[in-house]
Parts: C-alpha cells; structure tokens; sequence
C-alpha cells in the first residue's frame, strides 16, 4: 500500500520539526511549511492525504487555509491545532469540514490515534463513496438476475429482512452470487448510507484474520508498525459480511460470540472493549449443522448468526434463468469489450442448458466472457464455447443411463449414442462427429450400416432420413 502523505502547516519550526519526525516514525510520507501560502502551493503540486494545521498563523490563518484546501479537493482530511481553543473557532473549523481539532500542546500518542482513525474514516469514505455509485446496479433487487420461483421468493424476503437489524445466514455453493444478496440486504436496509464492509474469511489466514476483523495497536505483535481500525469499527453504523464464515478457527469464532453479544470488540493489544453497531451478515458454503456434529463450529455461534436464514439455489435448481443470465453477461461484456454479439445460437443454449454447472453462476459467466472474446460475430455458436462444457454436456444423464436396460449388447449402445448426439446436434453429422470423438467417415459408415439394418428389419428404429 503506498504511504498516507502528510502536510504539517506551522510557522513554529519546533512544531515542525518534531512532528515530521514522529509521523516519519510511523511510516507516513511528511512534508512542511512555515505558511499559508506556501502549504497551498505545496498541496497544490502533490494532493497530500491529511493536513495538519496550526490556526493561528501570519498572514492566512488556518482557517482560511481550511476553506481553501476543501476548495481544491474535498478528499483532503484537515486536522486543526491550536493554542487558543475557542467555542468558536472549533464550530467554524468543523463546518468548514475539519476531521478533528486537538489542542496545543499536542499529546502525541492521541495525536497519532486521530490520525490513524481520520485516514480509516477517509478510505471507507473513498470506498464506499464509490459502491454507492454503483451499488444501485450491483445490489439493487431489481437488477440482480433471476425469475425463477424460488429467486423470487428470496428477492420478498430480502424486502421483508432488510429494514430489521437481524443477522442474516446465506447459504450455498460457492459462485452462486451469495454476496449479492447479502449487498442487496444492505442496499435496501436503513443503513444504506453507511459502510458495507466485506471480508473473506477463507483467504485470510487466523493471525492476519483477527487483526483485520477487530483491529490492534501499535507494537501488538511483530510487524504492528502502527494502530489498525478493524474492519468491525470501520463498518459501524452500517453492515460487514463475513464470507465463508465456516472457515474461522475456533478461537476466532468465539471472539465474533463476543461480538455479536456484547455489540463491542476487542482490539489485539488493547486494553479496553470498544462499542460498536453492526448488522452482520455471513455467508458459507457448508453444512453448519455438520460442522458442528464434527466440533469444527460452535454451536452457541451458530444460533446467534442464524436468526435469519436464506438458501441460495444452485444454478442446475433453477436453470430457466440461463437464458436470462446469459443475455445479461452477454450485453455486459458487448460494453466491455465493445463488441455487437446478438445473442446465442439454439444449439449453444441448449448445451447451456444442458450442463450442470458446477461452478455456478461464476462459471456460466467466465463461459459467454470466453465466448465473447472468441466469437467474431454475430452470435454465438457451440464452437464458442468451452469444450469442457460442450463435452460434458454431451454425455448420457443419469436418467438415460438408468434406461439403458442390463443385457443390452455394446453395438446396440453405440448405435444409441449416435442416434441421441445427432438427435442433439439436430443432425449436423459434423457437430455430431465431433462431440462422439469420432471421424466423419466413421460416422456416415456406421449410419449407411443402420439404414442396411433397418432395411432388413433388424435395427434400432425408426431410422430418421434426416440421420442420412
């Protein structure tokens, strides 16, 4: 992560001079200056991430400093010091959108406690400044895609669980789009305009997890450089998902009870709970209730994230919506990559419709970016496709396997195969070749030897013409 830049404003050299080492000392990018009108021209050359501004300077004060550097960047976060605290001061610098206002002589250990707090608040603020741009898109119920029943029955109850403050369990395979409904929660909650905070618990390991969920000061363990807001303090007031909470450590779940109990966390290394408002949300692609037979999941944890449950089908429960999601990511990357592709040949989406993707949603979508690219237009055929799923697709469900009567001679298979893949392929011999791994000419020899079957009487009929 490159370095938080730092500007210090102060026409005492001292001031500057101690200041600078110390926040050096902590691994900021600092520079100085002696005036209002050489701190704005330095800002002006390098847009710094934080100012820390003496008030009562020669020349322009700091308040006058203070308009002028929100006027050139709101994104600038001004923390005011002063010697001559007034009721008044403090007001106007707060209006004008100062983050803090501390009191000369500064206390430095809180000095660098507002600071890594101001530069926290101001991350989430970019961050989430940026998902609510495009959070109506994303997390919006009516642009998350799907008309199946069971899909329509989670969008109601996403409408009814939203405005309440409950914990919310979201269950099912991994790239069904769990996230999806846990931002759509959020969106149409009454925290929508606070921080939606997210964290995957499966890629992060134990040490680095509990650090990243409930913070730590300074010197807490090898490494801790400086203070961290975990992502719990940076997500008061609004929502935190924890993805595939299955995966913490016993240790760590027993400080998420807490959590959840208590409503405040316990930073590593500190000394003193700190309160927080959070609605939680978590996600998991296991059998909790299994997990907890083997001991790999509390049970007490459990019951305090499953106050509300929703069940996110795979993709093969609800394959009437593969028309659906695949114009949609079909329009999406046509953006992306300004393509015109118009759609998707009858044979492609019958494959589509065909597999049982494993993968889910994810997969569907990596499928049609993968045709797109390889598609020059303007629709999308089989070749397109990945041969995986195009192979896989081609293969006998199990309820054509459990036709398939014991006794049954392996010629007789074979002809069953063929006769089902060109049925499939609407007899395009070519296509059909190619799925059975076989020539063209193997495969007019063995239709010309079925017809001289039939004629005699002894084939696998009726014998399609179209076939031949």
């Amino acid at each position: 992560m490159a370095q938080k830049k730092i500007l210090i404003v102060d026409d005492e050299i001292g001031i500057q001079n101690l200041l600078t080492r110390v926040l050096k000392g902590e691994g900021y990018d600092v520079r100085s200056a002696g005036n209002g009108g050489l701190a704005l021209k330095m800002a002006q050359e390098d847009l710094p991430d934080l100012v820390l501004c003496d008030i009562k300077m020669p020349g322009k004060d700091g308040i006058e400093i203070l308009a002028e550097l929100k006027q050139m960047s709101p994104k600038i976060e001004v923390i005011m010091l002063t010697a001559y605290s007034t009721v008044e001061s403090a007001v106007t610098a707060m209006k004008l959108g100062a983050a803090d206002y501390l009191k000369k002589p500064v206390d430095i250990e809180e000095l660098k406690i507002v600071i890594v707090k101001t530069l926290g608040i101001a991350e989430l603020k970019r961050e989430n400044l940026a998902l609510r741009q495009q959070v109506g898109l994303r997390y919006g119920i009516d642009h998350i895609v799907g008309k199946d029943p069971q899909m329509l029955k989670i969008f109601d109850l996403i409408r009814t669980v939203a405005p309440t403050p409950s914990t919310v369990l979201i269950h099912g395979e991994s790239g069904t789009g769990k996230e999806l409904i846990a931002g759509a929660i959020h969106h149409h909650s009454p925290r929508s305009n606070k921080p939606f905070v997210k964290v995957n618990c499966a890629a992060i390991s134990e040490e680095l997890l509990e650090s990243e969920l409930f913070g730590h000061e300074k010197g807490a363990f090898t490494g801790a450089v400086r203070a961290n807001e975990g992502k719990f303090m940076l997500a008061d007031g609004g929502s935190i998902l924890l993805d595939e909470v299955s995966e913490m450590s016993p240790k760590l779940q027993a400080k998420l009870l807490r959590v959840l109990q208590e409503k405040e966390v316990d930073k590593v290394g500190g000394r003193e709970p700190v309160k927080v408002d959070v609605r939680v949300m978590a996600t998991t692609n296991r059998n909790l209730e299994e997990q907890i037979q083997k001991g790999a999941f509390r049970e007490d944890l459990y019951y305090r994230l499953n106050v509300v449950t929703i069940a996110f089908p795979p993709l093969r429960e609800r394959k009437g919506d593969i028309p659906i999601l695949t114009r949609h990511f079909v329009e999406k990357y046509n953006k992306e990559m300004n393509k015109k592709i118009h759609g998707i040949s009858r044979e492609a989406e019958q494959c589509l419709l065909r597999y049982h993707w494993p993968g889910n949603v994810r997969q569907l979508e990596n499928c049609i970016e993968r045709a797109i690219v390889l598609c020059p237009g303007p629709v999308i055929e089989i070749d397109h496709l990945s041969p995986d799923v195009v192979q896989a697709a081609m293969r006998p469900s199990g309820q054509e396997i459990k036709e398939i009567q014991a006794g049954i001679t392996v010629a007789e298979m074979e002809k069953k195969l063929i006769f089902e893949t060109l049925k499939y392929t609407q007899y395009n011999r070519t296509r059909a070749a190619e799925m059975l791994g076989i020539s063209i000419r193997t495969l007019r020899n063995k239709l010309n030897e079925y017809r001289s079957e039939e004629a005699a009487g002894e084939g696998y009929g009726p014998f399609s013409t179209q076939a031949c």
